[in-house]
């Protein structure tokens, strides 16, 4: 198993206008060689948090397309958006 510590970094942040539960779109690139896009910022019952691109099937429910595989890479993940989305990180657009 690769222990290497990956590189986010976050390509652009989509800021929501409202009082929606929806806050703002993000789109990390990751060692500089893959990009995913559609992560979402959230305000929930518990603060923000950040969730996954997701995609609805043909019967209607909803399922994640990105799945990070180790607690470490989710909460590696959400730091890095949240910390772009509050505006801590010079390389999201407002």
């Amino acid at each position: 198993m690769n222990t290497t510590a990956l590189q986010l970094t976050v390509d652009r942040v989509h800021r929501l206008e409202g009082d929606g539960s929806l806050k703002a779109f993000a789109d990390v690139v990751i060692d500089e060689q893959l990009l995913v896009t559609g992560l979402r910022v959230v305000h929930g019952k518990k603060g923000l948090f950040v969730s996954m691109p997701r995609q609805e099937s043909k019967q209607g429910k909803w399922f994640d397309i990105v799945k990070p595989l180790t607690k470490e890479m989710h909460a590696e993940l959400t730091r890095t958006v949240l910390a772009a989305y509050q505006g801590k990180e010079s390389d999201a657009d407002a």
